[in-house]
C-alpha cells in the first residue's frame, strides 16, 4: 500500500479539487497502470537515447527512474494491427480482421482491457487514439476495445496538433473514480507525431536544421531536415502531456503505485519507415517505471515485442494470461537487477505486414513477415510482384520528404532513395543492423551471409507454421477479403462505400 502521508496544504488541495488519495486505488493490492503510446515514432527518437533534435524530459524521467528498453519492437508497422496485437497479446496473423489496417475487430478476440475491467476489478478508460482506425461496432463492441473514452476536454494547440487536452482528460478519469477503491488502467493514446505537420514548426520553435539526424534511407537535404524538426515538435507535444500526467500522479501520492509504460505504435511517417518492416518501421522507443517494484537506472537489451504487453499488464494485475496469448510477460525482466541481455531465451521477435492503406487494386496489401535477432533482420515478401508503396505511392504518408523524392526521382542525388522507398523488392531481404540500421544493403544473396539467411528463413517459417499463419498455411488470400472501413482516398473508386471496393470479395 502506498504511503498516506501528505502535507496539510496538499491534502486541502486534493479535497478542494475533488480528488482524494484514498479514492485512487490506494487500498488495492495491485498497481494502477498508465499506458502511454504515441502515434508514429521511431526508435531512437527520445533524448535519453542520445537524440539531439528531440527533447523528451517526461520519457527520460520514466527511463531514468525505471528501465529503458533498447530492443522493443512493434508487431506491425501500422496503427490498427499494431494496437490490436497490444490488446490481444497475439501476432497480426492470429488476429484475423484486426491484423490488417482499418478493418473490424472480431468480437471473440480476448483483450486484456476487458479482462482487467471484468475480472481484475480495474477501472478502465482512455484518451486520444485507442484501437483504430477501423470499425469495432459492426462486430458487436459497445465501445472501443480499449475501454471508455475520455475526450471531452479540448485546448488551443498549434496547427497540425490535436486539440485534445489529454492530461485534463486523465484528470477527469481520476475524478470519476473518487468513490472507488479499484485500481485503474488508463490508455493515453496521443495523435502525435502522426501527420499532418505545420511546415516550419520545428525551426519556429528554435530548433536548428543542423541538429536534425537524417537516417541513411533519406537524402541529407534541407527539406528532409526541416521535416524531421517538425516531427520532433509533435513528439515533444506528446511528451509534455505525459509530463503533466506524471506530475498529477505524483501530487496524489500515486506515482510509485502506478506501473507506467511509454512507447509508440509504429515507426516514423517517412518514406521507408512507417508501413515497412525495416528497422525504422518496427523498432520502437520504450521505457517502464514502477516505483520500488522495478529497480531504476537500468538499460535492457533483450528483444521484446508488443505482444508481450498484454501478459505483462495481466500479471501485474494478479491475473494469469490465457492460453491464446502468444507473448511473454515482461515482469521477469522488469523485476530483475541486471542490465544488457538478461534473458537468454529472448533471441528473436516477429513482425508482419498486410494491408496498410487502399493503395492497390482490389484492396490488396503488401504481405510480408520479418524476424529480428540481436544483429540481423530477415524479411520475407510474399508477393514481390507488387509495388511495396502501392499505386501512386499511397502507402507513404504525404509529406515534404516524400514530395522531394518523387519530384526528383531521376536525379543522381535522389534516385537511390526514391527506389529504396518505392521500388519492387525481392522475395527475401537480410540486413546487418549493427552496421546498417537504415536497411539499405540487402545481404540475402551475398555468399558470406548464406548460412544466416537459411537459418532465419527456416526459423521464421517454422514459427509462422506453428502459429498457423494463413500466409504460410494456404496462401493467405483471406487477408485480402477483409472489409475496410475508412473513407481515406475515395477518389480511387468505390472506396468510400463499405465492402464495395473489393470486387473479388464483396461483403454480402
Amino acid at each position: 500500500m502506498p504511503s498516506l502521508r501528505l502535507n496539510y496544504h496538499l491534502f486541502i488541495t486534493l479535497l478542494l479539487g475533488g480528488l482524494s488519495l484514498l479514492d485512487l486505488g490506494a487500498v488495492s493490492n495491485h498497481p494502477n497502470i498508465l499506458f502511454a503510446i504515441s502515434d508514429d515514432q521511431s526508435f531512437p527518437h527520445a533524448s535519453v537515447y542520445g537524440s539531439r533534435f528531440v527533447k523528451t524530459p517526461a520519457f527520460d524521467r520514466i527511463a531514468n527512474e525505471g528501465v529503458l528498453f533498447q530492443q522493443a519492437f512493434c508487431a506491425a508497422p501500422g496503427c490498427s494491427p499494431s494496437r490490436a496485437s497490444i490488446l490481444t497479446g497475439r501476432n497480426i496473423w492470429q488476429n484475423r480482421e484486426a491484423g490488417t489496417h482499418a478493418s473490424n475487430f472480431p468480437a471473440d478476440l480476448k483483450v486484456f482491457t476487458r479482462a482487467l475491467e471484468e475480472k481484475g476489478g480495474y477501472q478502465v478508460g482512455y484518451t486520444g487514439k485507442a484501437w483504430g482506425p477501423g470499425n469495432s461496432a459492426i462486430t458487436g463492441w459497445s465501445q472501443n476495445p480499449v475501454g471508455k473514452v475520455y475526450n471531452q476536454h479540448k485546448m488551443d494547440s498549434p496547427a497540425g496538433i490535436s486539440g485534445n487536452d489529454y492530461a485534463k482528460n486523465f484528470e477527469t478519469f481520476l475524478k470519476d473514480q473518487q468513490t472507488s477503491t479499484k485500481p485503474f488502467f488508463f490508455w493515453f493514446g496521443g495523435h502525435e507525431p502522426h501527420r499532418v505537420y505545420k511546415e516550419g514548426a520545428g525551426v519556429k520553435s528554435g530548433k536548428r536544421l543542423n541538429d536534425a539526424e537524417v537516417p541513411t534511407f533519406l537524402p541529407d537535404h534541407p527539406v528532409v531536415r526541416n521535416d524531421l524538426l517538425d516531427y520532433a515538435v509533435e513528439i515533444e507535444w506528446f511528451d509534455s502531456h505525459l509530463g503533466r500526467m506524471i506530475r498529477l500522479l505524483e501530487s496524489l501520492g500515486q506515482l510509485d503505485n502506478t506501473l507506467i509504460i511509454v512507447t509508440a505504435d509504429n515507426g516514423m511517417p517517412f518514406p521507408r519507415a512507417k508501413a515497412n518492416l525495416y528497422e525504422f518501421g518496427i523498432h520502437a522507443p520504450m521505457a517502464v517505471r514502477w516505483g520500488n517494484e522495478v529497480k531504476g537506472g537500468r538499460s535492457i537489451d533483450d528483444l521484446v515485442s508488443f505482444i508481450d504487453l498484454a501478459p505483462t499488464f495481466l500479471e501485474a494485475a494478479g491475473m494469469k494470461p490465457w492460453k491464446e496469448i502468444t507473448g511473454k510477460s515482461l515482469l521477469g525482466l522488469l523485476k530483475g537487477q541486471g542490465s544488457g541481455i538478461t534473458d537468454e531465451y529472448r533471441r528473436w521477435i516477429l513482425s508482419g505486414r498486410e494491408r496498410h492503406t487502399h493503395a492497390r487494386p482490389d484492396n490488396l496489401g503488401y504481405p510480408s513477415r520479418a524476424i529480428r535477432t540481436h544483429r540481423y533482420l530477415y524479411i520475407r515478401n510474399f508477393n514481390a510482384d507488387l509495388w511495396p508503396a502501392g499505386d501512386e505511392y499511397h502507402d507513404i504518408d504525404g509529406c515534404p520528404s516524400k514530395s522531394l523524392l518523387v519530384n526528383n526521382s531521376s536525379k543522381p542525388g535522389f534516385q537511390k532513395y526514391f527506389q529504396a522507398a518505392v521500388g519492387k523488392r525481392p522475395m527475401e531481404e537480410l540486413f546487418d543492423i549493427l552496421v546498417d540500421p537504415g536497411c539499405m544493403r540487402n545481404l540475402a544473396s551475398s555468399p558470406g551471409y548464406e548460412q544466416h539467411r537459411k537459418h532465419l528463413a527456416h526459423l521464421l517459417e517454422r514459427e509462422l507454421k506453428r502459429q498457423r499463419d494463413p500466409r504460410i498455411i494456404d496462401g493467405g488470400q483471406v487477408f485480402d477479403s477483409y472489409p475496410r472501413y475508412s473513407s481515406m482516398r475515395p477518389h480511387l473508386g468505390g472506396f468510400a462505400e463499405r465492402g464495395k471496393y473489393n470486387p473479388a470479395f464483396i461483403q454480402k
